[in-house]
């Protein structure tokens, strides 16, 4: 009997690919792509069954070169980049890696926090070119701590849970906004209070972004309340570029109005040389290569997650919750 095949659809490093296949359980057949040649998975489409993948876009014309397709898995949590209106109309269920990559981009989203209030990069030009003195002395009155300051968390799944958890190491006052508010009692535990978004955002010393990319979210952090954050205010986005209005941002960073911001995502990915971000001088920026979720450690953790959602297609049992994309 041949076994199912799963098709990974995006290139990994030989690294990632053998800690992949070291998860894979011997009644599959795993295909990993070593290249974002379409030609490399083309002659293994008609006989997948399974489907891992989202960085590059899974579209109706590649579902429907994949006949026995019974799922589709995002390695990963956002799922832009896959035709869900296509995938419905074939009844294809696809699911997400909910929670697997939480810790990971937490830990990056409190490096950015912290990176741009201490202006860590732009201290370190200054070190590498001789500036010393001239360092220290701005450090004195353009760093900040992060104890004390007002952090509003947009969205409070999982990766917001893991960043309020650290935020309470550093004293610092978490509120939040979510399209679902949660009980009492967890926001107690957590340490955080709820708000509406607007009175949240204008309250706010650091505003950090984790919410997907959905047509309700996109631009969500308009030219409009970017003018209305604090005067001096942060902004830390690892969730999507589309989020945020990248060039009323960049013109907020420029102006002197926002102090600093911290982007591991962008609009387009990769961004081109004349992105707005990228073309900003702006002391207080630090950019990343949505880099959050990238950790070779949480790899293992991440394929036994799509390994057991597969194993559960195969054995006609449902797919928990949190992991299907409705």
């Amino acid at each position: 009997m041949t076994q199912p095949l799963v098709l990974f659809l995006d290139p990994f490093s030989p690294e990632v690919r053998a800690a992949i296949e070291a998860e894979a359980p011997a009644s599959l057949t795993v295909r990993l792509a070593t290249s974002s040649d379409p030609a490399e998975i083309a002659p293994f489409l008609g006989e997948a069954e399974f489907f891992v993948g989202g960085i590059a876009p899974i579209s109706a014309a590649l579902l429907a070169a994949a006949p026995k397709l019974r799922l589709i898995h995002k390695w990963g949590i956002g799922v832009d980049k896959i035709d869900l209106a296509a995938a419905r109309a074939r009844g294809i269920p696809v699911t997400i890696t909910a929670g697997a990559n939480a810790v990971a981009v937490a830990e990056l989203t409190l490096l950015l926090i912290l990176a741009v209030l201490r202006r860590l990069p732009h201290r370190q030009a200054q070190l590498r070119a001789g500036e010393w003195a001239r360092a220290r002395a701005e450090a004195r009155v353009q760093a900040f701590q992060l104890r004390r300051k007002v952090v509003a968390l947009v969205g409070l799944g999982a990766i917001g849970r893991e960043v309020a958890k650290r935020l309470r190491a550093f004293d610092a006052e978490v509120r939040y906004h979510d399209v679902r508010r949660i009980p009492a009692d967890e926001e107690q535990r957590l340490g955080v209070t709820y708000a509406e978004l607007d009175s949240l955002l204008a309250a706010a010393d650091v505003v950090s972004l984790h919410v997907p990319l959905l047509p309700s979210t996109q631009g969500l952090l308009s030219r409009q309340r970017i003018a209305r954050l604090k005067r001096g205010a942060i902004v830390v986005n690892t969730a999507r570029g589309e989020l945020v209005d990248e060039v009323a941002l960049a013109e907020a960073l420029e102006s002197g109005h926002l102090a600093g911001a911290g982007f591991d995502v962008f609009s387009p990915e990769p961004p081109p040389a004349d992105h707005p971000l990228m073309q900003s001088s702006a002391p207080g920026l630090v950019l990343a290569p949505h880099i959050a979720g990238s950790v070779f450690d949480n790899v293992p953790d991440v394929a036994r997650h799509v390994f057991g959602n597969i194993r559960r297609v195969l054995a006609g049992e449902p797919i928990p919750e949190r992991d299907l994309v409705r």
